[in-house]
């Protein structure tokens, strides 16, 4: 006959495996030591969640922790797990890659790993939230992102193409000779004016235009790079879009770029049932092959940081070329033999 306390105590440790945030912590913390706060951005969950899983999985004997400076660090050590624990481990192990969110979890451990100085002991190599809140107090939060666009030549025009209600146009205007503000919907339009006539912000070299990626209302090669935000996934074939970009673009003054940012390939059919996506985001190859057809050298293709406060999927930037254009000297005017 079963030992009734044998049996309870088998359905508790089931319970406590029961969640999934629980499986996905116990995935990353047998590979690494981690503080609650970078637990939180690797699962992309608030700190309050994090640390209400933390104290289950660690009053239940799944995980250790030990304080260092300012924080405590957790980790799962299966050497130290009781029999039973063993046992569901060992099987729990095999399945843990099969997880839809593993290999999104891995990429946010990596960002986390390089964030570290490389003395991992190092007061500012893994707690900087100090040094970061002092800063944010003298200076503000968003100086440095403002201060490289400066890199950008002042020369250029720019398109910013499904420009909704005109956040990357407010940033780059300051820093260019003119932006092309381009959406499909009039009322995305009015909001982007709004935008650039609040705080001041009066921008004369901005022109706004009602108009299709698909079909871009613009001149041909008339400006020097473009930008395609999260607007990718709403059309039905993009390389076809892609061709269009690559039509608007001149490469007589270093330019011919066009940016891409848009999500990284995900399983979340939500996207495409309650928001019409027709795309569930795009693989680096993908997107490589599409803008091949399109006109376009080899992208630098860059997984985007993910913030801890967003809930949707990963998202990437790929930047390319015109085929056979160059880029820009350090004057930041085209180089010699260029088109």
């Amino acid at each position: 006959m079963t030992d009734t306390r044998t049996l309870s105590n088998l359905v508790g440790r089931l319970n406590l495996l029961g969640d999934k945030a629980r499986l996905r912590m116990l995935r990353v913390l047998v590979r690494e030591e981690l503080s609650v706060g970078e637990i939180a951005r690797v699962l992309q969950s608030p700190q309050s969640t994090a640390s209400r899983h933390l104290k289950v999985l660690t009053d239940g004997g799944w995980l250790v922790r030990r304080p260092e400076r300012t924080a405590t660090l957790y980790r799962l050590s299966p050497e130290g797990l009781s029999p039973g624990d063993a046992a569901l481990w060992e099987v729990l192990s095999t399945q843990f890659d099969d997880l839809e969110e593993a290999e999104a979890d891995d990429r946010r451990l990596r960002d986390v790993l390089m964030s570290r100085s490389n003395d991992s002991l190092s007061f500012f190599g893994r707690f900087s939230g100090e040094w970061d809140a002092m800063r944010g107090e003298l200076f503000g939060e968003g100086f440095t992102s403002l201060g490289l666009l400066s890199l950008i030549p002042e020369h250029w025009s720019i398109a910013d193409i499904g420009c909704g209600t005109g956040n990357v146009t407010a940033l780059l205007a300051p820093h260019v000779e003119h932006i092309f503000a381009i959406d499909q919907s009039q009322p995305m339009l009015d909001a982007a004016k709004r935008r650039l006539s609040a705080d001041g912000l009066r921008h004369a070299n901005v022109s706004f235009h009602q108009g299709a990626a698909e079909s871009l209302p613009i001149e041909r090669k008339s400006v020097d790079a473009a930008v395609c935000s999260l607007v990718l996934h709403h059309v039905v074939d993009p390389v076809e879009t892609l061709a269009e970009i690559a039509s608007v673009l001149r490469t007589d003054r270093g330019g011919g770029v066009a940016l891409v940012i848009d999500m990284e390939r995900h399983s979340r059919r939500e996207f495409r049932d309650q928001m019409g996506h027709h795309h569930l985001g795009f693989g680096a190859a993908e997107i490589t092959d599409h803008l091949a057809r399109a006109g376009f050298g080899a992208p630098r293709f860059l997984h985007l940081p993910s913030d801890p406060t967003g809930r949707g999927p990963g998202l990437f930037a790929a930047t390319a070329r015109l085929a056979g254009s160059s880029g820009p000297d350090g004057n930041g005017r085209a180089k010699n033999g260029s088109s």
